[in-house]
């Protein structure tokens, strides 16, 4: 096999350990092109690519964390990871470690960690390294890694519920959720969610947002209900779809240029909160990118125009 086809063989793993720890489809994507620039110039073969080239992700990630860190403290509004539509990287032994980790709950769990601990508990407990691996990949001792990860996994168990939605039943209350959505329907859509659901948006200062966030079954319905009727009216369409591995959905506009995306995160029965990302920069992965100011403001002159109606 050739180093071309060894690369390319262990690519959707250094890109889900890459966008793991950077929350970024683009970052991760330019750690994965620096990773194979030094796999490429690499004087001697090691013993092993997957741990030599999983070692030379991890390390790119750091430095690009660690910079990236003071680029989010400036971050207009809140932060969300960049959206993931399917993740590259399948391991049937880890699937349920695979799937919990790239939850947009979990990617923002991990930003509570230093970038050491993140990569430790990505590397351990989402991905399965020993400590030994682990030790090269971020140039300390197996010690102080063990240390690194139980103080990582200490943080994201207190800050993860308790309770975890059954997988079944979080597609069928999904599927209920959009279906009032469409329809407009105010009493539905209120029935499936908590009573302190909070509906939040990245737009980054670079696109509408909601506030600071809607917050309460009663605001969020209200608004969900009455912004779909004018947004369909426009021609927009909302295409249910898995992001980070959680129900979601994508928006789009009459021309099937994506607006944002959204995903819903379930527990005990009912819609807790509604992320979405709205800012223009993280999306233009996912397809070509509306323009969401003439979106936002031909939708609030359909609702306009409706209520007169009215």
């Amino acid at each position: 096999m050739t180093r071309t086809e060894e690369f390319e063989e262990l690519r959707p793993l250094l890109f889900a350990i890459a966008y793991r720890l950077l929350g970024s489809v683009s970052e991760a994507e330019d750690a994965v092109q620096e990773t194979w620039l030094r796999w490429e110039a690499a004087p001697t073969t090691p013993k092993s690519t997957r741990a030599f080239l999983s070692a030379v992700v991890t390390r790119i990630s750091i430095d690009i964390l660690r910079s990236a860190r003071v680029r989010r403290e400036q971050y207009v509004g809140p932060w969300f990871p960049e959206p993931l539509m399917t993740d590259p990287y399948d391991d049937p032994e880890r699937s349920a470690e695979l799937a919990d980790s790239v939850s947009v709950a979990a990617l923002l769990l991990l930003e509570r960690l230093s970038p050491l601990e993140r990569a430790v508990f990505v590397l351990r407990e989402v991905f399965g390294f020993g400590f030994p691996e682990i030790a090269t990949a971020v140039g300390r001792s197996e010690a102080a890694c063990r240390q690194l990860a139980v103080r990582a996994r200490r943080h994201m168990e207190a800050g993860r519920p308790r309770f975890a939605a059954d997988h079944e039943e979080r597609e069928e209350l999904a599927g209920r959720f959009f279906d009032a959505f469409r329809e407009g329907d105010l009493k539905g859509l209120r029935e499936l969610l908590a009573a302190d659901v909070q509906l939040v948006s990245d737009s980054g200062g670079k696109a509408p947002k909601f506030r600071a966030g809607v917050f309460g079954a009663e605001q969020v319905s209200r608004l969900l209900a009455v912004l779909v009727t004018p947004f369909v009216r426009i021609g927009g369409s909302v295409e249910q779809r898995h992001v980070n591995g959680q129900p979601g959905a994508v928006f789009r506009d009459r021309h099937g240029k994506v607006i944002n995306t959204l995903v819903l995160d379930i527990l005990d029965g009912r819609v807790q909160a509604i992320r979405s990302v709205l800012n223009p920069e993280k999306l233009s992965h996912v397809g070509p990118v509306a323009n969401v100011w003439t979106v936002d403001r031909e939708t609030r002159q359909a609702l306009r125009q409706r209520t007169a109606e009215a």
